[in-house]
């Protein structure tokens, strides 16, 4: 592993930890894993990121609270935390191993196969 391999972990992993507390200072039960990022990864903007993840996963907070307000509150927090936007990796060649792997996330985000906890 290149040391621009264990960076990009690093950063990874410290945006992972300020997303999950987050969403836990919010009292929303969503626990996201690097599979979710990488799944999220193909959405333009942290902002629409996330609210493609509550309108797929929970859009029943959406009765309560308007996404904009979602956004911003996870964000807020988040940014606190872990400034910026999560590290993607650099992109896998087609036909590669990495490439039908990164292919197969892809379409479980279509199919709204993001892992998530239930409830919030």
């Amino acid at each position: 592993m290149s040391h621009l391999d264990t960076r990009h972990d690093h950063q990874l992993d410290a945006q992972l930890c300020a997303f999950n507390s987050a969403f836990a200072e919010l009292g929303l039960r969503f626990r996201w894993d690097a599979r979710t990022l990488y799944s999220l990864a193909s959405i333009a903007g942290e902002h629409a990121r996330v609210a493609a993840y509550i309108e797929t996963n929970h859009p029943h907070l959406l009765k309560a609270y308007s996404m904009e307000f979602l956004c911003e509150a996870i964000l807020a927090r988040k940014n606190a935390q872990a400034p910026g936007e999560w590290p993607l990796a650099a992109p896998t060649p087609r036909g590669s191993q990495q490439w039908g792997m990164a292919a197969a996330m892809e379409q479980d985000w279509r199919e709204g196969g993001l892992p998530a906890l239930a409830g919030a």
